[in-house]
């Protein structure tokens, strides 16, 4: 038995086999992978790692397994079951995230693979089958947990591990992001939310739900996630320096191909990357190694009705400035996966005497923040200071015109 101390979670155990299991290069690795890609641009303890994040998914979904299994022990088949589905749901969530790239999400558009496609691959490799072996575990059934595969036979654990409910992954990384940053909307009751957990029937098919007490912690999830985006993962410096090193990564891998090999692609991460840009002087390289701020927001829209003022305000600027100096960022999120929804309709189901219900039957919070929510950003590159209060000018002009209009 080993124990590792988290300033999340605080001592999380690991049995010997798990112990082996992040022992591993492929797993160790993640401690050179930022949680949280650039943010620490602009969030300066935004320093953790997809290692003590791996850790801190394990700890949450060993302590929401636990928490079903105390109401729910008619749905496993006896004492080996159970003991085997702990087992495999905490080696899943120890490896969910191996498959990550450089910084993280921020590699994906220039590679075009997402990181759950790698997982196959990964899993794959000599050392790290035979570690899943020695756990006791199928490396069938950790990779259909990962990956979300619908055929898993655990299609409980699949919510708990990859969503799109509740998993532990997010109860996890909202926690962690939330600390590390010192935003302390993105905090929520894990307690609460945990301890409410269920395994319901719908459809013939076991899903994790709620109990209807549960509601309110589930409404402070909800509300976390979309303050972090708010806050965290779509701020403004954040936005900004992934832009750049996007262009950075386009002339570092100029065939994205080359690092489909697995090994290959597991060579690389953050600090290799920031190594091989140590020497260059072109202005991503050096955004990225000494924090230029090579571009300067203009303007910020953070509602759809937005939508004109966004669009009038980037066509006033691109007449101004032009095409190579301006940059329109426009993320959104369909606020019913937070955390709720995977393309078909899939939502937190809350149980009732009289039945399970929707969670937006159950919560008018949840109802009203149904839809998506919109983060758009107009940036202009920075020449000089009166650049960037023109660009500004520019906007508010448009927006109190379009505001006299309506008026």
């Amino acid at each position: 038995m080993k124990r590792i101390f988290d300033p999340v979670h605080h001592f999380i155990e690991l049995s010997t086999a798990e112990a082996q299991l992040l022992d591993l290069p492929a797993l160790q690795r993640l401690r050179r992978l930022r949680q949280l890609g650039l943010a620490y641009l602009a969030f300066p303890a935004a320093e953790h790692s997809r290692f003590s994040h791996a850790l801190g998914a394990l700890a949450m979904g060993s302590r929401a397994f636990d928490g079903l299994c105390q109401h729910a022990r008619d749905f496993f088949t006896g004492d080996a079951d159970a003991a085997y589905q702990r087992r495999l749901v905490r080696i899943a969530l120890l490896l969910h995230d191996v498959g990550h790239g450089p910084f993280s999400h921020s590699c994906e558009p220039v590679l075009g693979i997402a990181h759950e496609a790698r997982t196959r691959d990964i899993l794959a490799l000599p050392d790290v089958a035979a570690a899943i072996a020695r756990a006791d575990v199928e490396t069938d059934d950790v990779l259909a947990l990962i990956v979300g595969d619908r055929a898993s036979r655990y299609p409980a654990l699949r919510e708990l591990v990859s969503g799109p409910n509740l998993d532990a992954d997010r109860m996890d990384y909202l926690q962690r992001d939330a600390y590390f940053t010192g935003v302390a909307t993105g905090r929520y009751d894990a307690e609460q939310l945990v301890a409410s957990l269920r395994i319901l029937q719908r459809d013939g098919e076991p899903i994790v739900g709620i109990d209807r007490r549960g509601v309110v912690a589930l409404e402070s999830f909800v509300m976390a996630r979309y303050m972090m985006f708010a806050s965290v993962y779509f701020h403004h410096t954040t936005r900004m320096f992934e832009h750049m090193l996007h262009d950075v990564l386009r002339r570092l891998w100029p065939d994205p191909r080359k690092l489909d090999s697995i090994e290959e692609f597991l060579a690389w991460d953050d600090f290799r990357v920031l190594g091989a840009v140590g020497d260059e002087r072109r202005a991503g390289a050096a955004a990225l190694r000494d924090r230029v701020r090579a571009y300067a927001l203009a303007a910020e829209f953070n509602a759809e009705r937005d939508l004109d003022a966004f669009d009038a305000c980037h066509a006033a600027l691109l007449d101004r400035l032009g095409e190579a100096n301006v940059w329109a960022d426009s993320q959104s999120q369909l606020l019913h996966r937070l955390p709720f929804g995977l393309g078909q309709e899939r939502t937190v189901w809350v149980d009732r005497p009289s039945g399970a219900v929707d969670a937006r039957q159950a919560s008018d919070v949840i109802a009203k923040l149904s839809g998506k929510a919109y983060w758009r950003k107009l940036f202009i590159r920075r020449t000089t200071p009166d650049d960037v209060r023109d660009a500004r000018r520019i906007c508010a002009d448009v927006i109190g015109g379009l505001r006299t209009v309506a008026g």
